[in-house]
């Protein structure tokens, strides 16, 4: 057998250490492209808000999980808008928001219908973007079947970020969840459709990864059709570069008039939620931080502040859009990640024996700190802890407790059920009879202000002292 080089081995190590610069020198440039969107980076989703603009009407396929409202100001759901409007409109919006709102970093157009089902109004829209704001992020959500043809228009207008909602990989499954889709000025039906849509959105997603665009591949969890298929969905957007998987739940309320809705088909369980996505974490990046945002949705993620500048009230307003302004806000706000991040760091147990894990429920109003009182969360931020980590695993909202003692009883149980799963509530002050109740349902109330790891992390201390007290105790006796 005829030797090595001489130099193999120490070729063969400078190729590795050559593969680990470039892996890191693309990872830090992604880093930085995500460093401000609050929908692909979960840092960022405490401090910067994002906006979308509704100008995108139409649609070309049609989903059983959704039924698209117009003039509806009550319900948080994709394809829920209080109004449409025009390019011109949205422009004026874009500019008037990006100075009362100096964080708002990220502009999305994702509907109501489908922005490449409406090529004209999304690309005139970002256009106009573009040249006035040229600081802000532009970003659209599509279902792919229209997105090969306009991959390039993306890239030439700097669409840096793209979604794609991506269920399944499987015709079959497909068929269970499509209808029909439009093509090429035709309906068609049943898998004969669904084949193209799939087709599509594997040539639009592996088109961005050629391009350079930013792709999260949204896929919503539909237990009995495609939640066990979603880990292979998973293997293949992997494969064909996606960024980031948002594995979301069905919105399944039989209100919403959507066909699951009104056959009965249910959403999944937090746990069940969870099990999927950290089935599907070791292949590539999820993202846990969704809300499901309206069409129409302003401010930070978790709360949606798009009543305040309804059509009627914004164009009314003169643009106040300072990007030294912008700037400094800006500068204020990555100064605050860097004290939050050596905080963070500070806080990294040392424990070489594995330690219990536990989920604890949070209200926070942003800026990653426990700082809101419990009867006004409208949602609540769930992270695991053990001795080592505090780590984000999911959001769930829930119906405000707070309600002039109308319905507070039979909704503190729907709260306490929606989080029976965590040891603990941390927030900035809770009244003495939700403590009461919570307690009795084996969830700890913990009152504290300041940031989201350390309290869990005080939180996390105190209750396994407490745990090791009980069980002392019991052996005891």
């Amino acid at each position: 057998m005829t030797p090595p080089p001489a130099n193999a081995a120490k070729n063969c190590g400078c190729t590795q250490q050559n593969l680990g610069d470039t892996l890191a020198s693309r990872d830090e440039r992604i880093k930085e492209r995500i460093a401000k969107h609050p929908c692909y980076s979960e840092e960022a989703h405490h401090h910067y808000a994002r906006m979308h603009v509704a100008v995108a009407p139409a649609c070309n396929i049609q989903c059983n999980y959704c039924n698209r409202k117009y003039d509806c100001a009550n319900e948080s759901r994709p394809g829920v808008v209080s109004e449409t409007l025009t390019p011109e409109e949205a422009a004026h919006k874009v500019l008037v928001i990006a100075g009362k709102i100096p964080q708002m970093t990220v502009v999305g157009i994702a509907g109501p219908g489908d922005p490449l089902a409406n090529p004209k109004q999304t690309f005139e829209t970002f256009a106009r973007i573009a040249e006035k704001a040229p600081d802000i992020k532009l970003c659209l959500s599509t279902n792919g079947l229209n997105l090969p043809d306009y991959v390039d228009k993306i890239k030439e207008l700097n669409i840096d970020h793209v979604t794609i909602t991506i269920n399944t990989v499987d015709p079959e499954i497909g068929a269970r969840i499509y209808p029909w889709i439009r093509w090429q000025r035709k309906r068609i039906k049943g898998i004969e459709g669904v084949k193209i849509l799939l087709e599509r959105q594997q040539e639009g997603l592996q088109a961005l990864q050629e391009a350079d665009i930013l792709c999260k591949v949204n896929s919503v969890m539909i237990p009995g059709i495609n939640d066990q298929h979603l880990v292979e969905v998973n293997r293949v957007i992997r494969e064909r570069g996606a960024f980031l998987h948002n594995i979301m739940p069905l919105i399944s309320a039989p209100e919403h008039g959507t066909y699951f809705g009104l056959n009965g088909q249910r959403g999944p369980t937090p746990k069940e939620l969870k099990e999927l996505q950290d089935r599907c974490a070791g292949n590539m990046k999820m993202m846990r931080h969704c809300r499901q945002c309206r069409a129409d949705a302003v401010g930070l993620l978790g709360e949606d502040r798009s009543q305040e500048f309804t059509k009627e009230k914004f164009m009314t307003m003169q643009p106040e859009y300072d990007t030294e302004q912008r700037r400094l806000a800006h500068t204020r706000i990555e100064l605050r990640k860097m004290e939050l991040a050596e905080q963070k760091a500070k806080l990294q147990g040392k424990n070489v024996k594995p330690t219990p894990k536990i989920l604890v429920a949070v209200a926070s109003k942003g800026g990653g700190l426990v700082n809101q009182h419990f009867g006004h969360a409208k949602e609540f931020l769930i992270y695991e802890v053990d001795g080592n980590t505090v780590n984000f695993v999911s959001h769930r909202k829930i119906d405000h407790y707070c309600q002039s003692g109308y319905g507070e009883e039979a909704t503190l149980e729907n709260i306490i059920q929606t989080i029976s799963d965590c040891r603990g509530v941390l927030c900035s002050k809770i009244g003495s009879c939700p403590q009461e109740k919570l307690r009795k349902s084996g969830i700890e109330p913990f009152e504290d202000y300041d940031v989201i790891e350390t309290v869990a992390r005080k939180f996390y201390t105190q209750f396994m002292r407490t745990q090791m007290e009980v069980d002392h105790a019991l052996h005891s006796h």
